[in-house]
């Protein structure tokens, strides 16, 4: 009588990748995160001298630095080709340096992109914890309804501005194409393995598409939308974690 085979091992060292893609994001995104709570503590919170100094001195630096990391970053990539494992440590050094330059830049606009660019980091971090550990059709559902969140946050703050309202309208509009984008690939199979779980990435892309329309109605109900979708998606990651386990 044959034996099965044993997938023991196969999964163990899936697992184990899976753990280290997590570790990987969470240590990358509690350092750029860290490193704009610092630029919050100095720069935007600082005295009048202390925001002078770094206005003309380290923020301009750091963008100079940035591009120079990111330009070493995407030499050592295409040396190390040749290398998987190698290769993504030449793809982290350059995603540090277009981070600390793009950011440093922004602030050095405008400081209160400080706020967006903060929130945006632990989305992002969460995100890539999520599509590490859970399965496929589990991380598209939680990542259309994350950034739906983060989308919905953005307009409550600046629908209204007369600065930038028209821009969040029409990223708000591109947004929900997008959405409508995906849900036609996963119908064609494209995103997801055909096994998946097709009704759940359906319902976020319906519940998504509709909270998205619905925030440009005005700051209040985007206010309500915000919170109904932080309960959905934490219920879900409940959910899915369970799952999982």
């Amino acid at each position: 009588m044959a034996k099965k085979p044993n997938n023991k091992p196969k999964k163990a060292v899936k697992q184990d990748e899976s753990m280290s893609a997590a570790t990987k994001f969470l240590v990358v995104g509690c350092l750029a995160w860290l490193y704009l709570m610092i630029v919050r503590r100095n720069y935007v919170n600082g005295y009048a001298e202390q925001q002078i100094a770094w206005y003309d001195v380290y923020l301009k630096a750091l963008i100079v630095a940035g591009v120079v990391v990111f330009a070493v970053g995407a030499v050592l990539s295409y040396l190390w080709r040749q290398k998987k494992n190698t290769r993504a440590y030449g793809w982290m050094i350059g995603g540090l340096g277009a981070f600390v330059a793009a950011s440093s830049a922004l602030v050095l606009w405008n400081m209160s992109s400080l706020s967006l660019l903060t929130t945006f980091v632990l989305v992002v971090m969460v995100l890539g914890i999520v599509w590490s550990l859970y399965d496929r059709e589990c991380a598209l559902s939680l990542t259309l309804l994350g950034i739906s969140l983060f989308a919905v946050w953005v307009c409550r703050s600046h629908i209204n501005s007369i600065y930038t309202g028209t821009y969040v309208k029409i990223g708000m509009v591109a947004l929900i194409a997008a959405v409508i984008v995906v849900a036609v690939l996963v119908k064609q199979g494209k995103l997801i393995p055909e096994k998946a779980g097709f009704p759940a990435v359906y319902a976020a892309c319906g519940l998504s598409v509709a909270a998205l329309a619905l925030s440009l109605l005005g700051p209040v109900i985007a206010y309500y939308i915000m919170w109904v979708l932080a309960i959905v998606v934490l219920g879900l990651a409940v959910y899915y974690t369970i799952k999982q386990l």
